[in-house]
């Protein structure tokens, strides 16, 4: 099972420098996957949680790989109405190809009525879209000649039984973000029955979860995946495994914008993760 990082692209803290930190930080420390988020107008409802500067994910991950050589590259998730699906197709085959086969391309449908009034795009066909615009960028894909040979992994978010379905249909891997692992085990239930009605090979599991390192135990139903202390946060990351997951995403954003500006707070519980997924020590980008 593969174990990446959400890399917080946006926010009061986030600059080049900070951003190569995080690039070198999650390499250096033997995680598999950087995966960013995508806003491109910041209206109001946007701002709230992921104000500006916010680097839009293809340039960002573009400059990130030229910095990388291993870790590979991604969205979580690209909302996929906000673009022309040919525009997306030729930057994620571009991408794909200039980072050595290193893109995974996460998508979803969007929530924020605030930028789908911005950028145009109507909020209400959002699902609709999503759909098209997948089943465009595959066609475009399907053109080797003009867009490459690599294959592109795409992953598929939403945690309602829409997005299950979406995944089913279009997805190699559904990415659902930050759940409950009781949630999540009866997900998963429902992802094979839909794929069984459809007459559809079951995607990979591929979730986002949280990581929020605690000294003491967190308790109750609503403790998300990856809160609570490292024991927990490491029980999390073997129950994951024995799902079946192909991939694991750590996600140290709590919500509140002004982490951002302390990044050392999340390479520390990087860190203490990756001590106890590899036996050897890694040198960080902030040691």
């Amino acid at each position: 099972m593969k174990i990446g990082v959400n890399v917080l692209n946006f926010g009061p803290g986030s600059d080049p420098g900070v951003l190569r930190s995080w690039a070198r930080t999650v390499e250096g420390l033997g995680f598999d996957l950087l995966m960013v988020s995508d806003h491109i107008a910041i209206t109001p409802d946007v701002a709230e949680h992921y104000p500006a500067p916010f680097y839009e994910p293809f340039t960002t991950l573009s400059w990130l790989a030229g910095l990388t050589t291993r870790v590979r590259l991604g969205t979580t998730v690209l909302i996929a109405p906000y673009r022309h699906p040919l525009l997306t197709a030729r930057m994620a085959a571009n991408l794909q190809e200039l980072s050595g086969g290193r893109l995974v391309l996460g998508v979803g449908v969007g929530w924020a009525r605030q930028e789908f009034a911005a950028l145009g795009v109507p909020f209400e066909r959002r699902g609709q879209l999503t759909d098209e615009h997948l089943r465009d960028m595959r066609a475009a894909w399907a053109d080797t000649a003009a867009y490459g040979e690599r294959r592109i992994p795409v992953w598929v978010g939403g945690n309602s039984d829409a997005g299950l379905r979406r995944a089913v249909r279009l997805g190699d891997a559904w990415h659902p973000l930050r759940c409950t692992m009781p949630w999540l085990r009866e997900a998963a239930v429902r992802l094979k029955a839909f794929a069984h009605e459809q007459r559809l090979p079951v995607p990979a599991l591929a979730p986002r979860i949280a990581l929020r390192l605690t000294d003491a135990p967190v308790g109750g139903p609503g403790r998300l995946a990856g809160e609570g202390t490292i024991d927990q946060i490491m029980d999390d990351l073997d129950q994951l495994r024995l799902l079946g997951a192909e991939a694991v995403v750590l996600d140290p954003y709590d919500g509140d914008p002004r982490e951002t500006c302390h990044p050392q707070t999340a390479w520390q519980a990087l860190d203490t993760v990756a001590a106890h997924l590899h036996p050897t020590p890694h040198r960080t980008e902030q040691s």
